[in-house]
């Protein structure tokens, strides 16, 4: 009985987890269908500029530029971390700091709540590379056909990934914190929205038409 009611938990958790992912998924397809029809119907003309694409498509590059600025900013704050945390691990009579914090060690090695700590500094910044190449390429291609709609998905990728960074790095070792702004989560929107938008605008490309009119 006992391992029966385990997995009968462990499946609805399982199935739970999968309804939760489809209601994502449908609420971002949605709001990126009715953005792109709203944006062809009420939208500024469709007017091309010197590269041949709208004169809006340059908004979601300068976002993803300004984006890329921050990056390299928030990345001098691990270097800065891991010189405070080696120092209090010092002060807590911790052994063998400099072997298990320093360079080339990518994350601390052991359990202490400096090395978490440490830790989710740095996570905070390499979760950025997981998402972020995928995140450039599918705003640029929408861009090219949704410039607004693009845009607007490729800054709420930018205002999320930037709350959740802020996130994981003030978490003081623990992880869970990283959603603690529930702006946090609109990276996942952001990066969702770029690729559904991506995959209609390499439709209109290989068609050869606009599919929203």
């Amino acid at each position: 009985r006992h391992i029966r009611g385990t997995t009968q938990r462990t499946i609805a958790k399982y199935f739970g987890k999968i309804n939760t992912m489809s209601m994502f998924l449908v609420k971002v397809a949605a709001l990126s269908i009715a953005g792109t029809y709203a944006e062809r119907k009420y939208g500024p003309p469709d007017t091309s500029g010197f590269l041949g694409v709208s004169n809006l498509f340059g908004l979601t590059p300068a976002i993803l530029s300004g984006l890329s600025f921050w990056v390299v900013v928030h990345g001098m704050k691990v270097g800065k971390a891991r010189g405070k945390y080696m120092e209090l691990a010092k002060k807590d009579g911790e052994k063998d700091v400099e072997e298990r914090y320093d360079l080339p060690n990518l994350y601390a090695q052991g359990l202490s709540k400096h090395v978490r700590c440490f830790n989710c500094v740095q996570r905070s910044h390499q979760h950025i590379f997981e998402t972020f190449t995928g995140a450039v390429l599918t705003g640029i291609v929408a861009a090219v056909n949704y410039p607004i709609c693009a845009a607007a998905s490729t800054f709420a990728y930018a205002i999320g990934r930037i709350t959740l960074s802020n996130g994981y790095a003030m978490s003081e070792g623990d992880p869970k914190k990283r959603y603690s702004s529930p702006l946090a989560r609109c990276m996942w929107y952001g990066l969702l929205g770029n690729v559904i938008l991506s995959l209609m605008s390499c439709a209109e490309m290989v068609a050869g038409k606009k599919l929203l009119e």
